[in-house]
């Protein structure tokens, strides 16, 4: 998984969690529609600076991005390593305790 990927991933989330559609979140972070889609699908790296615009309009730190970010990553490893035979229910509640246990190393990371 690219970075970009995973960066991705997050905003999506953090953005439908929130109930926001792409053309709100473009909207109030001055950003394009396209754009927005292409960083979301993982086509395109997003700037520092960008990012910063989306943490502010989705209402997260810098750090707490990086950290779900981190979990992300951990969330596919543990995945990945899992058999084909492992019921989801399960899969997902072992990526979330592996998650959990890299935010910490996010938050060392981004200090």
């Amino acid at each position: 998984m690219l970075m970009r990927h995973a960066i991705g991933s997050v905003l999506r989330r953090l953005r439908t969690e929130r109930g926001a559609t792409l053309r709100e979140l473009s909207e109030r972070s001055r950003i394009s529609v396209p754009y927005l889609s292409e960083i979301e699908r993982g086509r395109k790296e997003a700037s520092s600076e960008i990012l910063a615009a989306l943490c502010r309009v989705l209402d997260v730190t810098e750090r707490e991005l990086l950290s779900e970010v981190v979990a992300e990553f951990a969330r596919v490893e543990v995945l990945s390593l899992l058999p084909d035979r492992v019921h989801a229910a399960s899969a997902v509640d072992v990526a979330e305790e592996h998650a959990a246990s890299a935010v910490p190393h996010a938050v060392l990371l981004a200090a």
